[in-house]
């Protein structure tokens, strides 16, 4: 057993002021109600909300709080994210992780800003994968990346078996990204640590879910602290032998026989995704896609499969022979 302590902290988050003493009150509470806790996970944009106009360089001193916290309580701590004033002037959606002794020992740009309503927010181009000695190996998202597997392929083909993955969700596909929680838990055979925020943070819902694809917690509405221990000799156990001994995944994209042409940009397999138009905000009337040809009709079909055979006509039979007719 690799036993290690989780905790969500899923709070209210406000977009007008900081929240970041409120995020230092909430993990006293938490560590003084939960002290074998390990590790804490806050919301994305937690600290300052999810309005651009508060970037700032990194480091700050913000960040500096956040490791004299860490220290403190002798935890590693992931604060969410914050917007990020690069040096070149492009804006980022960063993430941290600060181990125990409050060194950042990770720093990630969110991959896939939720685009188009995330304008102006550049994508970060590096995953973020760090080992916590003696325990496992980690990785992190941030909300929408979880929409493109490729991102957890990835970090699970390097050996993740934790996915820490902040998220700022207050729209209506909540549903939907639980579902993908649950699905890339059971497609990775890894532990999904998935925390949202409140009020302009989010509409909560947080969760974890196990290897197994099982739902260890899900937050409802409101402010939610919620602990967990992990055991990493699971994922470890089901990578090895099947997800309750059936399905061995990652092995069986490891032995795989087919490569992917849809991720040479040259091969021209996805001739059909620039067939969709630009990637912008739908507007009053938008009657994108209700109009469009189907893909068949839009884009010459691929090369066409041989047709069965037609089966055998049967052929005719005779009529079988009258019984005879006995003689009166």
């Amino acid at each position: 057993m690799t036993p290690f302590a989780i905790a969500g902290i899923q709070m209210q988050v406000s977009a007008l002021e900081s929240n970041v003493e409120a995020m230092k009150q909430r993990l006293d509470v938490l560590m003084i109600r939960f002290p074998w806790t390990q590790m804490v996970l806050f919301s994305e944009l937690a600290p300052f909300g999810p309005l651009s106009h508060n970037a700032q360089p990194f480091p700050n001193a913000t960040l500096d709080e956040f490791r004299e916290a860490a220290r403190k309580h002798n935890i590693w701590l992931i604060p969410g994210s914050m917007f990020e004033k690069a040096a070149n002037g492009c804006i980022y959606n960063t993430s941290v992780v600060i181990n125990p002794q409050g060194e950042i020992v990770s720093t990630y740009r969110k991959m896939f800003p939720f685009r188009p309503y995330e304008a102006g927010i550049e994508a970060g181009a590096d995953f973020c994968i760090f080992d916590v000695p003696e325990v496992g190996r980690f990785g992190l998202s941030i909300c929408y990346d979880i929409w493109f597997p490729e991102t957890t392929r990835q970090m699970t083909s390097q050996g993740v078996e934790v996915l820490l993955h902040p998220v700022l969700t207050g729209t209506t596909d909540r549903d939907a990204e639980l579902a993908i929680a649950r699905a890339t838990a059971a497609q990775f055979q890894c532990y999904v640590i998935d925390v949202n925020g409140l009020g302009s943070g989010g509409v909560g819902r947080s969760c974890i879910v196990d290897p197994t694809s099982m739902v260890l917690h899900q937050s409802a509405g409101q402010e939610d602290m919620f602990p967990i221990e992990i055991d990493l000799a699971q994922v470890r156990r089901q990578r090895e032998t099947g997800m309750k001994g059936l399905g061995q995944v990652l092995k069986s994209f490891r032995d795989r026989p087919a490569d992917f042409s849809v991720y040479d940009r040259a091969s021209g397999t996805d001739a059909y995704l620039h067939s969709l138009g630009p990637l912008e905000t739908p507007k009053q009337g938008a009657r994108g896609g209700l109009d469009a040809p189907s893909p068949s009709h839009a884009l010459a079909p691929p090369q066409a499969a041989m047709p069965f055979p037609e089966a055998p006509r049967p052929v005719p039979q005779a009529p079988p022979l009258a019984e005879p007719v006995a003689d009166g």
